[in-house]
């Protein structure tokens, strides 16, 4: 019976631990932000228009009028400095959605000394910073389940504050749903989750051709499993408690279980020409941004298929 209290409290204490984690995350998303729009700026003179004439709401250029053009083409301001006539030309955006999903279940509040960030906010600001990259490309980004796609400039606002009032559970994994064939799906997780759901989530989301990256964030410690001595491990989901009286002796088996799950997510993802990489928290966020950003723009062309083969090492 003692035994049985014992327990309880201890998954008492994990369960408001992890409830006060994600209550902060309130407090937080400002720094945040500010943080996810600073990485985004130091990326986006690498930006590149689409460079013709269509439909969209930047500016291009102006051109002479054609005989036989509709008159209410003419942009009259201009044509009053000239003795020619102009019409104002938009530049073309071609765009597309793009949905993010970063996980923010209790697992991803963990962080060590070596780390950062936490797991949670690493994978925020780099979605938010992403968000802002793409909607500044043209594109439109939703969040699944959370967030209607939009190409609102202040997008990251809107990220924010959709979060902020979000009273669902967190899932791990993104909600079921079916994106278009042309949507582009980025999934930010610590992917700790059974396979059996890592399997059935991309059968559900490619289903319709969709194609998308999973990231996997991870703190350091998850890497290198650097625990000694008597050490209790908590889940902070199921606010169970594994106890290992010597933990080093973990050390072997624990590597090579995440190194086979690992190959299993990257199984699955290579059978459907989707994109798998790790991220360490002891790592630069500026570097997943750009290496999520530049591959999603060498995705748009014809050198998709090489840019994916290529980073399916990283």
């Amino acid at each position: 019976m003692a035994a049985e209290t014992k327990h309880a409290g201890r998954e008492i204490t994990a369960i408001r631990r992890a409830d006060g984690e994600s209550r902060t995350l309130a407090a937080s998303l400002p720094r945040l932000v500010l943080e996810a729009r600073r990485i985004a700026a130091n990326v986006t003179h690498g930006l590149h228009g689409r460079r013709r004439a269509g439909p969209g709401e930047s500016f291009w250029q102006y051109r002479r009028f054609v005989s036989g053009e509709p008159s209410q083409n003419v942009d009259w301001r201009r044509s009053a400095r000239d003795d020619h006539l102009y019409v104002r030309e938009q530049e073309w955006e071609a765009a597309h959605t793009v949905w993010l999903w970063p996980d923010r279940s209790p697992s991803m509040a963990f962080a060590s000394r070596q780390a950062r960030d936490s797991k949670l906010e690493r994978g925020l600001i780099v979605t938010f910073a992403l968000a802002e990259l793409l909607v500044a490309g043209g594109e439109r980004v939703g969040i699944p389940g959370l967030m209607s796609p939009t190409a609102s400039s202040s997008v990251i606002d809107k990220m924010a504050q959709s979060m902020l009032h979000d009273e669902a559970d967190r899932l791990s994994l993104p909600p079921s749903f079916v994106p278009s064939a042309l949507a582009e799906i980025v999934v930010l997780s610590d992917f700790w989750s059974p396979m059996s759901e890592i399997r059935a989530m991309l059968a559900g989301l490619s289903a319709s051709g969709a194609h998308g990256t999973l990231v996997q964030i991870v703190d350091p410690a998850e890497e290198s499993f650097p625990y000694s001595g008597r050490i209790e491990f908590v889940e902070p989901e199921a606010g169970s408690v594994i106890t290992a009286g010597r933990a080093e002796k973990w050390a072997t088996d624990y590597v090579a279980r995440v190194a086979l799950h690992r190959e299993e997510i990257r199984a699955e993802t290579n059978k459907l020409d989707w994109l798998f990489s790790t991220h360490t928290t002891s790592r630069s966020a500026a570097e997943l941004l750009l290496f999520l950003h530049s591959g999603m723009m060498a995705n748009k062309g014809s050198t998709r298929t090489a840019t994916v083969k290529a980073g399916r090492s990283a």
